[in-house]
């Protein structure tokens, strides 16, 4: 039971690099919706086809719907550490803190 005490505080480090990957993840998921986006909808205006036109517009819906979801992980998962915290010691904070805003860790 000692070793999950401070569990969260002895592997801040891990939950930093975490956090920092899903602030990539926040800046480039959106950037490739964008431009695969253009592209597929580029490539299916210049065929004329509409069923191609179609077919783009789901793929970007699809992928639009994926990076609102990337949107909210950091708010699921300060949601799921909020409820484990309230049977804990409150060691839960520093991964919450760390995967949140790492800067701030």
């Amino acid at each position: 039971m000692y070793l999950l005490v401070n569990f969260c505080a002895d592997t801040k480090d891990i939950w930093q690099i975490v956090g920092r990957i899903l602030g990539v993840f926040k800046i480039v998921i959106p950037l490739l919706i964008i431009i695969f986006g253009c592209i597929d909808l580029g490539k299916a205006v210049v065929a004329s086809d509409d069923k191609e036109i179609k077919k783009a517009l789901k793929q970007l819906a699809m992928r639009a719907v994926a990076g609102i979801a990337i949107w909210f992980v950091p708010t699921l998962v300060s949601l799921v550490f909020s409820l484990v915290e309230v049977s804990s010691n409150g060691d839960y904070e520093v991964c919450k803190t760390c995967i949140t805003s790492p800067d701030g860790c």
